[in-house]
């Protein structure tokens, strides 16, 4: 791929603009100073900076974000920050999507792509990517809470009961909560059928990748292979994990 395309795929400029840099001899291409913005240069594990600023090429973006309250999960939010504004220039020019969504007063993970394919396998009920809350509750949590949540609530608008994957008591006020669906509100809608209410909601895992503990609310990071391969393990493979977030 040319040089300046190269820039251009990766969020860094226009076509002027990256051809500018090049020119401006601002670009290094595995180290060696690129001065030919038509020169093609072979994309897989290039490494590349911009001035002081290191890259490395992407085909497709994929990012884990710790979202933290107060962030709408929109490009035109309405009341609250969007979520874009924690990402650089750079990713929003790639058009990363969010890959489903979080309410403003939720937190923890969530996900970014320009991969249509990938956002359509993350999201879809079809596929089962259980997703993993850490709910506190206002009223305690009892067996009962509990056994209603994995049996199966009824929702308003919704023609049969909605059950989770997975529940169960992790203190007298939380319990964690896996779900394949994202439907609106749902969490919320679901501890209300059975009785309680939500206080305060966190997103801990998708799959079996989990939000890393060193990953400030706010901050985001790279998705590498093995990460993404997370992503997609089993329910029952990632719970050990999840507990501990």
């Amino acid at each position: 791929m040319q040089a300046y395309r190269i820039l251009q795929s990766q969020g860094l400029g226009s076509r002027r603009d990256c051809r500018e840099l090049i020119r401006r001899q601002q670009v290094r291409f595995d180290g060696v100073l690129v001065t030919d913005p038509e020169q093609a240069f072979a994309c897989e594990n290039l490494a590349f900076s911009v001035g002081a600023q290191p890259y490395r090429y992407r085909e497709n973006a994929y990012l884990a974000l710790h979202k933290p309250a107060g962030y709408e999960c929109s490009r035109q939010p309405r009341d609250h920050p969007s979520v874009f504004s924690l990402l650089p220039e750079s990713l929003l020019r790639r058009g990363v999507q969010c890959v489903g969504r979080l309410d403003q007063d939720t937190t923890g993970l969530l996900l970014f792509s320009d991969d249509g394919h990938f956002i359509h396998e993350h999201t879809s009920p079809k596929k089962q990517i259980g997703k993993t809350y850490r709910v506190t509750c206002k009223h305690p949590v009892t067996p009962d809470l509990i056994e209603q949540l994995q049996t199966g609530v009824q929702l308003h608008d919704e023609p049969a009961p909605i059950r989770a994957r997975h529940s169960r008591a992790l203190s007298e006020h939380q319990l964690e909560l896996v779900i394949d669906e994202g439907k609106y509100h749902q969490v919320k809608r679901m501890i209300a059928a059975a009785g309680n209410r939500v206080d305060s909601l966190h997103r801990s895992a998708v799959g079996g990748y989990v939000l890393p503990d060193d990953l400030p609310a706010g901050a985001w990071k790279w998705l590498e292979a093995e990460e993404l391969a997370a992503l997609k393990t089993r329910l029952e493979n990632a719970l050990p994990h999840s507990s501990q977030s």
